[in-house]
Parts: structure tokens; sequence; C-alpha cells
């Protein structure tokens, strides 16, 4: 299949699926999560300052449940965090200044986290960015991939131990629809070779790589459900900044944030979502959906799911030994 009929494809079906009206035809069958309380379960959110995950805080607020966000801005992490007290009227939300694109950081983080016993059932990999000019970071990290791959994945693996300590523990990751249009590539992960580069493309490659990861792990930690979800095209601050032609051009046909949130949300509350012999699926609107477009091309196999942790592995790990 040629790039561009995959992608031809794949817009149809986001015209369809993903965008206000695709939600609205969906939502048909969603059951109500009214009922559903998550008191004495602990929830991390990452990027929950605003769109899709400061919804999803905000809900699990309002059920009941602990929250944890993540946030790198400290003034608008603090204003999330007051905003989301207020309207759950749950004071168990806690703040942490943490910028995912810092690996170094990343792991003062987890260690500092896990000293304090504080208790944790649920991580959820929400903080995401594109770029749209390529640029490396102090620690000569593309930043695109230091946040969305390599961030994700020191955040995820420094967690998993720690996570099976607790009562029905899920990874939970927001993904993208665009990484339908890509194979995973493992070769160039800090996109050092595309010429000319394109920030929605290392997106798109970013957001396989999570889907690749989630595969791994729920074969190897089958004491955890991981999950990856697609929240389809939602108004959110981070689409209206980095892809300003495209939220114009969709103007009126996006989702808002909670409804781009629904499914993270369910993931997240719903008892009948929780269920490690189900992990490993990628979800659109409530439903376990598949990973590839047809005839696409794009499958992986095991081989391709262990060059690229073992490279994710020597990176991170070449970072952690000079901390």
């Amino acid at each position: 299949m040629s790039t561009l009929y995959r992608y031809g494809v794949w817009f149809a079906k986001g015209m369809r699926e993903y965008t206000k009206g695709g939600y609205e035809k969906a939502k048909g069958g969603f059951k109500s999560l009214e009922g559903c309380k998550v008191d004495g379960r602990s929830y991390m959110i990452t990027g929950a300052n605003s769109g899709i995950g400061k919804e999803v805080a905000l809900a699990i607020a309002k059920h009941g449940g602990t929250v944890h966000i993540v946030c790198r801005n400290e003034t608008r992490g603090e204003e999330a965090l007051n905003d989301i007290k207020t309207q759950s009227k749950n004071e168990d939300v806690y703040l942490h200044i943490l910028d995912i694109s810092q690996p170094t950081k990343v792991y003062e983080f987890i260690d500092r986290f896990q000293k304090e016993n504080k208790p944790l059932n649920v991580l959820i990999n929400n903080a995401g960015c594109m770029t749209n000019k390529r640029t490396v970071n102090s620690d000569d990290l593309e930043v695109n991939f230091a946040t969305n791959t390599l961030g994700t994945y020191i955040l995820t693996t420094g967690f998993i131990d720690y996570l099976k300590n607790y009562e029905q523990p899920q990874v939970i990751t927001v993904t993208s629809g665009g990484m339908l249009l890509v194979k995973l590539d493992y070769n160039d992960l800090q996109f050092e070779h595309m010429k000319p580069f394109d920030g929605a493309m290392a997106y798109s490659h970013n957001k396989r790589q999570q889907v690749v990861m989630t595969d791994y792990w729920s074969k190897t930690h089958k004491e955890i459900q991981f999950t990856t979800m697609h929240p389809g095209w939602a108004d959110t601050p981070a689409v209206q900044t980095s892809m300003a032609d495209f939220h114009k051009k969709m103007e009126g046909r996006l989702r808002s944030p909670e409804e781009g949130a629904d499914t993270l949300v369910w993931l997240s509350l719903s008892p009948n979502a929780r269920n490690k012999e189900r992990s490993g699926e990628f979800y659109q609107d409530r439903v376990a959906v598949k990973k590839h477009l047809p005839l696409a091309w794009t499958q992986n196999n095991e081989s391709d799911e262990k060059q690229l942790m073992e490279k994710l592995k020597e990176i991170a790990g070449n970072i952690k030994s000079k901390i």
C-alpha cells in the first residue's frame, strides 16, 4: 500500500470515527459510569494541567479516587490542581512538577515517589508533545522522542514492580490513530534521517512505539493490565498549537476534551474495563479495535519488539548510569 493510499484510507476512517460525529454515534452504546466509585484507588496522570489529562483527573476525583497530577509547568499545574479540587470536592488530589522529556528528572521523581510509600494502582501516560521543528534538548535527545517514547518507557518501567504491590494495577497510555499510518521504525528513533523533518509524522512514529511497548509489557508483566487508547480528534490546547492548520480545517467537527477523554475515563473507572486477561488491547470509544489498517503492511514481529525495547533500555541505561 502506498503512503498516499494509506493516508486516504486513514483519513476516511478518521472522518467517520474520530470526529465529534463519530463519538455521537458510538456513545449510544455506552453504559453510565455514575455508580463507579474508586475510593481507595490511586492514580497518576501525566500532562494533567489541561485537555484530556485534566478531564480524566477531574472525572477520577469526582468518583472518589486519589489523584496525582504530573505537570511540567508549576503555574498551570497549580491552577489545574485548585480547579480539580474545587469541582470534584475531593482534597486527595496532589501536584507533582516534572518535565517528562528530562530523563534524569524522571528517574529522580520515580525514586522520590516510591520512597514516600505512596500507593499507586494506575499509571496513565498522557503527556505528549509535537514539535514541528527537530529540536534537541540538553540531554542530546530529540524532544518528541524524549517526551513521547523515552519518557513513557522510563516512567512505566520505573513503576512496573511498584504497581505490582497494589490491587488490580493498570498502565494506560494515550496514543493516537496517527500510528496507523506507520510501521515501527527502531533504526531512527531520534529522526536524524527524516528529511525533511515532519513533526506530525514523528508523532505518529512515537505513538506506534508506545503501542509496541505496551504489547511487549503485556506479555512480560502479566500481573498488570496494559492498554492503549485513542481519544479521537479532540479540540485540545495541544492540537490548537501544534496542528493549527488541521484545527482550523476541522472547526466544528472536533470532539470536546471531555469527549476525547471518555474512553480513558472508562478504562480508569469501570470494573468491567479492568481485566488483565485483556491486557495489550488498543481502545477507541470503549471498544478494543485493530492496531493496523487493512493491507497497510505495518505489522511488526516479536524480533522488532525486542529490538525497540533493547534500544530504549540501552539509551535509558546510559542516562541512568550518569546520575
